[in-house]
Order: C-alpha cells, then sequence, then structure tokens
C-alpha cells in the first residue's frame, strides 16, 4: 500500500488540468475547461476540467476522478502504476516502503516477472516439439510470425513449470492464473498440450495467456482467469501488436480467435485484435475508438457468431457517435476467418470486409426477423423489442435515423415511435447545471452539508459527528469523512483548497462511500458558487443539525419521565437542554 500521506501531498502536486491537457486538447470555458470527452464518442463537448476543484467530469457519459483516475481511465493503468507515472512527472519518489510491501503482496510488478519467465519457457519449449510447430505450419504460419506475437508451447504434463520456478509453491504461481490448486491441495499446471498465445498489456508486458489444444479436446481453448494483472473485459488480443496497423488503415476488425489474429496478421492483415473468451465491452469500444473511427466485428456465422453479433450491436450503441461507425462481418460458408483467409487469400477477406454490414442496418434487419412485424401484434412486438436498444443511442443523427426506420417497419409515425420509446432528447444529458448563486429549500441538511464540505473539505473538522445519526448515504459519507479527519488519515487542512475535492475523492476510491461522494461532486463539476451563500448555508445546516439533535435529546428524556421517572442527573440535563432550546429560540438565524 501506499502511504495516503504520499498520495495526498501527490495530488497537492499536481495539476489536473496539466495531467489531462497531454492527451486531450482544452479549451478555456469560464473558470474550468472543456473538451470533447475522450471515454466516449461526441461532436458537442461535455466533458469539463475544473482547476479549482481539481477534478474532470463527463456530463455525457459520466466519466469523473481526479488525476490519478484521469490517468487510470485514459491509459489503462493500474492505480499504483498511474500513482507512479504521476510522481515522475514532478519528481517524487514512491516510498521505498511501498515499492517493498507491493512485492510482498504480491502486485503487479512481481506478477509481471512470472509471467514473463513463463513466457520464456513455453517460446523455448515450442522450439524444442516438432509436433508444436508442425501444428503451426500447418496453419500456415511462419517462424516470423510465432516470434512477433510470442507463441509458445506448454508440453504435456502435470508439474512442468516447477522446473523453471525455484519454488513451485509460491503463492505467486496462482495468484497470476499459472497453476491450479485443486480441492485435495495437489498443485498442477493450468495449460497443458497447448499452442500458447501470451496476451501483452499496452507496455508489452505478458499478463495472461491463451491456450490452443493441438488436438480434438476441450475446451478448444483455455484462457487466464481473472487476476490482478488480467481483467478480460479490459484487454485485446493483439492490441500492441496492430495500434500501427490500425492506425494506418483507420479501422480494426475484431474477430473471436487468437489463431484468427494471428493468421490474419501472416497474410497482411494486420490491423486486426480479438476479445479475450468474453463478449464485447464498453472499455473495449472506448480503446478501440480512440485509435480509429471504424470498428468492424468479425464473426463467424453460426449460432454462436450471431449471439455476439448481437450482443457487439447493443455495447456498441451507447458508445457510438455520428463520425463513428461499428459493422457487423460475418464470414460465409461456416469458416472462420483464418479458415477463410487461408483459402481464398487477403484480397478476397478485405473485399468481404468492405461490404460489411452497417450497425444501423444489422440492428434492423434483426428486429424484422425476430419480430416478423407483418401483423399488428408483431408490430407491437417490433416496438416493444426496439425501446431498450433506441434508449442506449446517443448518437443524435443515427438515433433519428434507427427511429425512421422502425417507425416503417411499424408502420407508424416518428413521433409516435419516439414517444412509445420513451425516447428523451439527448442533449438533456449533457447540459450544464445551472449557477449554483443559491440552493433549493428542499434539499436535505445531509445534502447540504455533504455539498458544502465537498467544495471546501476544511470544513470537515467542524462536523458535530455525534449528531449525524442518520442512515442515508448523504450521512454515512460526512460520518466517513468526519471519522477520517479526526483519525488524521485525510488531510484536509494541508496544501490549499484548490487540491481537495480531488484528494477527497482519491481518499475514498473503491470504498462504499465513493458513488455518492462521485455524484456530488459531478453535479458541482462546473457550477459557479457564491461563497458567501456557501459559508452561509454550511452554518445554517449546522445550526439546523444541533436543533434536531436538541429536539430530540427532549423527547427522550420526555418519554422517559412519562414512563417511569428521570434520576437526579437526568432531570439536571433536561433542565439544560430546555434551557438551550429557549436561548436558541430567541436567537436570529444564521443569514436572517
Amino acid at each position: 500500500m501506499i502511504p495516503e500521506s504520499f498520495i495526498q501531498e501527490l495530488l497537492s502536486r499536481v495539476d489536473v488540468v496539466d495531467v489531462v491537457e497531454r492527451y486531450v486538447p482544452l479549451r478555456k470555458a469560464g473558470a474550468n475547461y472543456s473538451a470533447c470527452c475522450p471515454f466516449h464518442s461526441e461532436k458537442t463537448p461535455s466533458f469539463t476540467v475544473s482547476p479549482s476543484k481539481q477534478f474532470y467530469h463527463c456530463f455525457g457519459c459520466g466519466a469523473h476522478g481526479s488525476a490519478i483516475g484521469f490517468l487510470m481511465e485514459y491509459s489503462g493503468l493500474g492505480f499504483i502504476d498511474a500513482v507512479e507515472e504521476l510522481a515522475a512527472s514532478v519528481g517524487m519518489q514512491v516510498p521505498q516502503q511501498s515499492v517493498a510491501r507491493r512485492q510482498d503482496e504480491h502486485r503487479a510488478v512481481p506478477l509481471t516477472d512470472y509471467m514473463a519467465r513463463a513466457a520464456k519457457y513455453y517460446r523455448e519449449q515450442l522450439k524444442a516439439s516438432p509436433r508444436a510447430i508442425d501444428y503451426l505450419k500447418g496453419r500456415g504460419l511462419s517462424g516470423e510470425i510465432a516470434a512477433r506475437f510470442g507463441l509458445g508451447y506448454a508440453p504435456d504434463g502435470w508439474q512442468n513449470l516447477e522446473q523453471v520456478f525455484s519454488s513451485y509453491q509460491a503463492k505467486e504461481l496462482a495468484e497470476c492464473g499459472l497453476v491450479i490448486d485443486n480441492d485435495q491441495g495437489r498443485r498442477y499446471d493450468r495449460f497443458r498440450d497447448r499452442i500458447m498465445f501470451p496476451i501483452l498489456d499496452q507496455k508489452g508486458n505478458v499478463i495472461g495467456f491463451g491456450g490452443r489444444i493441438l488436438d480434438k479436446g476441450e475446451p478448444k481453448y483455455l484462457n487466464s482467469p481473472e487476476t490482478p494483472l488480467f481483467e478480460k473485459g479490459r484487454e485485446l488480443y493483439g492490441l500492441p501488436q496492430a495500434r500501427k496497423a490500425i492506425r494506418e488503415a483507420d479501422a480494426v476488425i475484431v474477430v473471436e480467435g487468437y489463431m484468427d489474429v494471428v493468421g490474419l496478421a501472416q497474410l497482411g492483415v494486420e490491423n486486426v485484435v480479438a476479445s479475450l473468451g468474453t463478449a464485447t465491452t464498453g472499455m473495449h469500444l472506448q480503446k478501440l475508438f480512440r485509435l480509429t473511427d471504424r470498428v468492424v466485428f468479425c464473426f463467424d456465422r453460426d449460432a454462436a457468431g450471431d449471439k455476439a453479433a448481437w450482443r457487439a450491436m447493443e455495447v456498441s450503441l451507447e458508445y457510438l457517435a455520428d463520425n463513428k461507425s461499428v459493422e457487423i462481418l460475418q464470414m460465409p460458408g461456416n469458416q472462420d476467418p483464418d479458415e477463410f483467409i487461408r483459402e481464398h487469400g487477403k484480397e478476397a477477406f478485405l473485399g468481404h470486409a468492405r461490404s460489411a454490414t452497417r450497425l444501423s442496418e444489422f440492428m434492423v434487419r434483426q428486429l424484422e426477423r425476430q419480430t416478423k412485424p407483418y401483423t399488428a401484434e408483431g408490430r407491437a412486438q417490433l416496438i416493444h423489442a426496439a425501446k431498450p436498444l433506441l434508449q442506449r443511442v446517443t448518437a443524435p443523427v443515427l438515433r433519428v435515423q434507427l427511429t425512421k426506420a422502425i417507425a416503417d417497419l411499424a408502420q407508424l409515425a416518428q413521433g409516435e415511435v419516439e414517444a412509445a420509446c420513451e425516447l428523451q432528447p439527448l442533449n438533456v444529458r449533457r447540459a450544464a447545471p445551472p449557477r449554483m448563486t443559491h440552493r433549493p429549500a428542499a434539499r436535505s441538511i445531509g445534502h447540504q452539508l455533504l455539498e458544502n464540505i465537498l467544495h471546501r473539505p476544511a470544513r470537515a473538522t467542524r462536523l458535530p459527528l455525534d449528531l449525524i445519526a442518520g442512515n442515508s448515504p448523504e450521512e454515512a459519507a460526512l460520518r466517513a469523512i468526519a471519522d477520517a479527519v479526526d483519525h488524521g488519515e485525510l488531510l484536509v487542512g494541508s496544501g490549499s483548497d484548490a487540491t481537495q475535492m480531488g484528494l477527497l475523492l482519491e481518499y475514498f476510491r473503491g470504498s462504499e462511500h465513493e458513488a455518492t461522494l462521485a455524484q456530488y461532486a459531478s453535479a458541482m463539476a462546473s457550477g459557479e458558487v457564491d461563497e458567501q451563500a456557501m459559508e452561509t448555508e454550511f452554518n445554517d445546516a449546522l445550526e439546523r443539525l444541533r436543533h434536531a439533535g436538541l429536539t430530540q435529546a427532549i423527547a427522550e428524556l420526555t418519554q422517559k419521565e412519562r414512563n417511569g421517572g428521570l434520576s437526579p442527573e437526568e432531570r439536571r440535563r433536561f433542565a439544560s437542554l430546555l434551557a438551550q432550546k429557549t436561548a436558541a429560540a430567541g436567537k436570529p438565524r444564521q443569514g436572517s
């Protein structure tokens, strides 16, 4: 663990504007900076960066966070890697004790060491296995392409990795997914008698493997499990090798299998990546749209391929912009891409890719097949099926076009479809919040206090913690903030106010309060604040909180007196509370 004090000092030294501007061109917009969001596609800027709050927020997709959070989200770095990169940028050194502890806790750096040694062993075994070499040659792969992708071979046998690592019982081997411990306590290699496809992160580190069986058997492909290094929903096989080709072609082809990636690259189609045994995710699309405006999903023409194509379409609707394109390519003849290109060649494959079905056409065609809108009932089913899909679409023009197509099929007017599907104007989602010069009276005390403390976290030192007894998310968050301040874990008084909101949010990353704090911070991301009004409101909320606590204490003692009487000490306290209430009643309220 990196000491919290180091994180706080780091965030006080870095400027979130400088960090974001390394990757995203920002324009001054009043007190803040704005840009088109780097995490989803849009034409109208909805991404704002606040230098006063050291916080970024997108009103389109909801992305938000501190400088650390931005680096993690944009670059795909883990927390520690993001901290180390930021620290290096301002000449800070992550405490050595943190590095040592990370090694003790088997974090990313030592695990990549284990993975690299395993990958080297598998490559060596491939060279020594005529059977594995013959298999790859039979699939049309050369030694050069095998070396480019780092292909290897895991030999048959239960404990081959025992000869690679000094301690076969090391916990790290299980943690990074290289071995399995069964219920009887026996340990054995996860991958046996398989062609090995190493999965790389953006830095070139091996973070996982895919293993393809040589002969018949199940599973055909075996993937690394989820580990501290490897999260399937974030990674794409072959992306490091394909990055340059994707930019040059201004398109990426997403296939299902490792062999498809390697086989297509062998024959000159290099802008290809593969999902890793999981359905397409929003993170996959975000990564790809940063490289290109055109994503082509290539699937087998079978039931599984149809299902995968539908899933890819569903996810894509949320991330498409009017200047982006998602297309569906289904290979003819029940061949996978690798088989097709080996039989028909590069140009035939590229010809099919150029004629891939646009997402809009695919969606309408599939809905027509599923609902058969040739009767009143079928047309009603069509609208029912289209509703959740249309609601996902964030690209304004695309949604209009899709709505028109659905309306034509359903024999309805476009406005009737919009009403039936409850489609709201897309610009509502991205509207900037109103100026925060005054506050609605309906907000709760917890709401007011939390908003004020997010704006000026130093105010947390003034919270009467004993009076915050409710169970709302706001009150729970307030207690957590006050407790962290009270124990010296959150140093809200150090540094300038300019760093404090981002720092506070970073402190609660991963906690049960993260969502509540992020929600309130996001609502304040670009609003202009009347400082005096905020201070007045905070004092007023404190006064009302004390009054509520006083009233509750009096009510409890009153009830106790009715039920059985009060002790002498309780009577003295009762009298004191009544005197306080009387005095408070005659005192003018703050701001009146």
